[in-house]
């Protein structure tokens, strides 16, 4: 079997511009345009395969080191013996295209896909909701059914393609006289031309409208979160099938609730008094009014929890927590009948010369200090 070298008559050290030179005197002289012979059929492959490789730097290097295109010790046109798809990719490079007839194109196409916002307050997050949808979107025109033609009228084939869609001109080359393939600019590729358009839609089989749905939201939803309903986006031209339709969740902020996952997070002022004898508050929740236990010698930071008060799972599931965070508010100003009550409470409780103490006291400040008195002693 000749080796690509030799099936385009250079030498193995040939440079790239001399590969190309050469096959382009073969293609001229085989290119079933110009000779129809099987044979010349058949070399017009050869040398279109071997242009493809030497052509490639990646390939001609590997096809150097191993003495066959696919490095595996198997020669010719890649697996299950077809010809790989190179003699399109070659001929696409030097004679500009010119595949097959397509048929004409189809004036029915799907409509595109919508995105919108639908922004919630977080009680109808916890609670699931019914939204009202307003939206401006492309649908079928009600007038022509989306045929594009007046009622009472059709398309008819166009006279220029003949219905075809494409039209085949002669081109000059440097292989001779070629055919090639373009669209008809007379139907713009649809093999039909529309003389009489519906006069609502201009001929486009669809129109803008505005139109009002109802959607409805499932508990559980959070910012980000999209819901898909399928073929309700735009209508497609020419009667084409409506596109998807996608809402975007965006849940407001709370005044007093925030949201973590399925637990909603609050936070409660609770005075001074009541965090030290104790008290029941009320919290206003979305399942009614709630009542806060504040224990006795509660202190800023500790938390109470509503279990099953928070929100529910998007798919299923029992409902996350309310989570309240105390913040025990002391004071900034008292009267003078306030503070003699304070100070009467700092002499029972002994604390009239009240000391920061140290949360850990047998650290090391305690230490210090002890040794800085017996120092003194």
């Amino acid at each position: 079997m000749s080796t690509h070298y030799e099936v385009l008559g250079v030498s193995k050290d040939a440079t790239g511009e001399e590969i190309k030179k050469a096959y382009r005197k073969l293609a001229r002289k085989l290119h079933p345009d110009v000779n129809p012979g099987e044979d010349a059929s058949e070399k017009f492959k050869l040398v279109t395969r071997a242009y493809e490789v030497l052509s490639d730097a990646d390939k001609r290097a590997n096809y150097d080191a191993t003495g066959n295109e696919n490095g595996n010790g198997q020669t010719g046109f890649g697996g299950g013996g077809g010809f790989g798809g190179g003699f399109g990719d070659i001929f696409e490079q030097f004679f500009g295209g010119g595949g097959g007839a397509q048929g004409p194109a189809s004036r029915t196409q799907r409509g595109r896909d919508a995105l919108i916002t639908a922004t919630i307050d977080l009680g109808d997050a916890v609670a699931g909701t019914v939204y009202p949808l307003e939206m401006e979107t492309a649908v079928t025109c009600s007038t022509c059914q989306g045929s594009c033609c007046r009622p009472g009228t059709s398309p008819v084939t166009c006279t220029i393609c003949h219905g075809a869609g494409q039209i085949q001109r002669p081109v000059r080359s440097f292989l001779g006289q070629m055919m090639t393939v373009e669209t008809c600019a007379a139907c713009r590729g649809f093999g039909t031309t529309i003389e009489d358009p519906c006069i609502d839609c201009s001929g486009q089989g669809r129109v803008r409208e505005r139109i009002s749905k109802q959607l409805k939201i499932p508990a559980g939803v959070a910012s980000g979160t999209r819901i898909h309903l399928a073929n309700q986006g735009e209508a497609g031209p020419g009667g084409g099938p409506n596109g998807d339709l996608y809402v975007e969740i965006e849940v407001r902020r709370h005044k007093i609730f925030e949201r973590d996952g399925v637990d909603l997070h609050a936070r409660m002022n609770v005075p001074m008094t009541a965090a030290a004898l104790g008290a029941d508050l009320d919290l206003e929740t979305f399942d009614g009014s709630q009542v806060i236990e504040v224990e006795s010698g509660a202190q800023s930071g500790d938390t109470v929890r509503l279990p099953g008060l928070g929100v529910p799972r998007l798919r299923g599931g029992k409902r996350g927590d309310i989570i309240v965070h105390l913040h025990v508010e002391t004071p900034t100003k008292v009267d003078a009948a306030q503070r003699e009550l304070l100070e009467q409470l700092a002499k029972l409780r002994g604390e009239e010369f009240a000391e920061g103490r140290m949360e850990n006291s047998g650290g090391m400040f305690s230490r210090l200090r002890g040794k800085l008195g017996n120092l003194g002693a």
